[in-house]
């Protein structure tokens, strides 16, 4: 298994140019945003990926969460490292299992 975790060190990007004024920013990632993957067993359909998405939605410092049935993974956006034991927490009280990172 491999981590992929990474920090942006880039300022916001979003749009044709880049961030300028022509964007939206619904996309844009913040200086220091974590993105983590996880895998977790046990999701089979878009009711598990919600409620695995809610739980995780609550941890303190979450800003996005995608979870895919089809591949077990959930992709967590946060304003900082997220404790693993917090995750599993989080992913246990679902209904699911956390095994660990992608």
């Amino acid at each position: 298994m491999t981590a992929e975790t990474e920090t942006s060190p880039t300022a916001p990007v979003s749009g044709c140019c880049g961030g300028g004024a022509c964007g939206s920013g619904a996309a844009d990632v913040q200086i220091g945003d974590v993105t983590t993957v996880y895998q977790v067993t046990g999701m089979t359909c878009g009711h598990c990926e919600g409620a695995v998405s809610g739980e995780i939605s609550g941890l303190p410092g979450v800003t996005s969460v995608k979870a895919v049935a089809a591949t077990g993974q959930v992709t967590v956006v946060s304003e900082a490292p997220l404790d693993e034991a917090a995750v599993r927490d989080a992913v246990d009280e679902a209904g699911y299992e956390l095994v660990g990172l992608a």
